[in-house]
């Protein structure tokens, strides 16, 4: 029987998107129906494959997506939102990959659904960029996603820390006012993708809490304290208001973890 760790790292390690996509949704539904091992027999990669496009580029070089109403701003804006879905694809992956022998399978479970939900919205967001007359590795993207991912590759509280409940929570408050503009807009379709993401991701950071939540209380660890001190250590960058706290309240995530660290 395959293990677990051998096939979450050949889904790593495919870089075309839909090949990427299809991999990473046969992987959990083979473990759903108990098809692997429960065996980490395999390292994860340092670093994921990747499409030869897009352009990865440092944040500080990334083109001005210009106004929402322009063809230029429309583009630019669901081929960001494909870009990071695409990387979550990854990060879902790796922690299930590289923390689940120490965790569990229930933690398995959970992040392999996650990786597959990723994995399904990449493919709605690059369906919609199709109705655009585009497609993903059309436009260059940000390539700085993967860096919270490699360092906090050596402790499973730091990734939970930064990864769902910093960098999937952000989108819990952005994409409400991002879900508003495309509806003023007219645009059904995108509106609707938008809030099946939104959706989800309050899953996914609920997910990421209840393991955080789960960790400290094993290290005899006080989670708001471990949590400031993880993200102060290890995520570059300010965390900004305004918050959507009935998306974080759901997800597990109270104001009294982020409030006296927002900038």
């Amino acid at each position: 029987m395959q293990s677990v760790a051998s096939a979450i790292r050949a889904a790593l390690l495919t870089g075309e998107p839909r090949a990427k996509c299809f991999a990473t949704r046969d992987v959990a539904r083979r473990w759903r129906m108990g098809k692997f091992a429960f065996v980490f027999d395999e390292a994860m990669p340092d670093e994921p494959a990747r499409p030869d496009h897009p352009e990865l580029l440092p944040p500080n070089r990334m083109p001005k997506r210009g106004k929402f109403g322009s063809e230029r701003g429309r583009l630019a804006l669901w081929h960001s939102l494909a870009h990071i879905e695409f990387v979550a694809i990854d990060l879902a992956l790796d922690m299930a990959g590289r923390f689940g022998a120490e965790r569990g399978g229930q933690f398995v479970s959970d992040f392999l659904d996650v990786a597959a939900d990723e994995a399904m919205h990449f493919a709605l967001l690059d369906r919609k960029l199709a109705t655009l007359g585009s497609h993903y590795g059309a436009l260059p993207a940000h390539g700085g996603l993967w860096q919270a991912a490699h360092e906090t590759r050596h402790d499973v509280a730091a990734r939970l820390a930064v990864v769902p409940m910093v960098l999937e929570a952000r989108g819990l408050d952005v994409t409400p006012a991002t879900l508003e503009r495309v509806e003023a807009a007219g645009d059904s379709g995108g509106a609707r993708i938008l809030a099946r993401i939104l959706d989800d991701e309050i899953r996914h950071v609920g997910f990421g809490t209840k393991h955080f939540l789960k960790v400290c209380e094993e290290r005899g660890e006080i989670p708001e304290t471990a949590w400031k001190s993880l993200v102060r250590e290890h995520f570059r960058g300010p965390i900004k208001p305004p918050f959507n706290d009935s998306a974080r309240l759901a997800a597990g995530l109270s104001r009294t973890f982020y409030e006296d660290v927002a900038h």
